[in-house]
């Protein structure tokens, strides 16, 4: 299994896997604006290949800083292609972020997950995160739909 970080040149790779987690992202284009914009802001792309160099699994993460954490790892994005799951790619895309985030120096690794993802859920447990807290959100008028 190869996991590497997708430089901006690549990023339409890991399109197939990403929709998957996020089925709003139906267009390429958008995909591609939506993700420089995140680059912008310190989002990269990791992704686990196949031999023919496809994405099997994807990753997206920034470091942050806060009052509530200290510097942290947030993975913004974490998805197995349907047909790879159960083979250990998420696990490995976690490893390896956990890697740069020690090796960067940071406190912490953060991440959300659906309240229905209980394979997702164990998969975080048997990666040593915990579930301190409870995220809420309240959407507004003026958000895009």
């Amino acid at each position: 299994m190869l996991i590497r970080e997708l430089d901006q040149a690549e990023t339409a790779t890991a399109y197939p896997v990403l929709r998957e987690l996020r089925p709003r992202l139906s267009d390429m284009a958008d995909f591609l604006a939506a993700v420089d914009r995140q680059r912008q802001h310190g989002y990269r792309l990791i992704a686990a290949l196949d031999s023919e160099q496809r994405a099997v699994a994807a990753a997206g993460f920034r470091a942050g800083e806060c009052l509530a954490w200290g510097s942290y790892l947030y993975v913004d994005d974490l998805c197995t292609l349907p047909r790879a799951r159960g083979n250990g790619y998420a696990s490995e895309l976690l490893r390896w972020i956990a890697r740069e985030a020690e090796t960067s120096g940071l406190d912490e690794i953060h991440l959300d997950s659906g309240n229905g993802r209980h394979a997702a859920h164990r998969l975080y447990a048997n990666s040593g995160f915990t579930a301190p807290s409870t995220h809420f959100v309240r959407k507004l008028s003026t958000a895009k739909s």
